[in-house]
């Protein structure tokens, strides 16, 4: 129970920093996140420009056929590899910062 007004500063800093905790781990997430779509872009668009230099070059069109085919075969599996990365990492940050808050819940709920 909450007794006085040092009971209620304290709260309210304890709380406070609980906040700027989730905030930290938060902002480091979403960073890294940042930082992990720019490198799949700039993959992409290496990965892009070289098949379609392999398309451009192809000396004929069955060749030209299959470097798009491996192109396409290629990019949907980093694709899909990315998004697997991309949902591991949001749920990561998730955890991070809401871990702060779990000793208040599991307070509050047994009371």
């Amino acid at each position: 129970m909450i007794n006085g007004f040092d009971d209620i500063q304290k709260l309210n800093k304890d709380n406070v920093d609980l906040a700027l905790k989730s905030f930290g781990a938060l902002s480091k997430g979403i960073q890294t996140l940042a930082a992990e779509m720019a490198d799949y872009s700039k993959s992409n668009y290496e990965n892009s420009t070289a098949a379609f230099e392999k398309v451009v070059g192809a000396n004929s069109v069955d060749k030209a056929f299959e470097a798009q085919a491996e192109y396409v075969r290629v990019a949907y599996e980093e694709c899909v590899g990315q998004l697997t990365k991309l949902g591991e990492m949001y749920t990561g940050i998730a955890k991070d910062a809401f871990q702060p808050f779990e000793a208040v819940v599991a307070k509050a709920t047994k009371k």
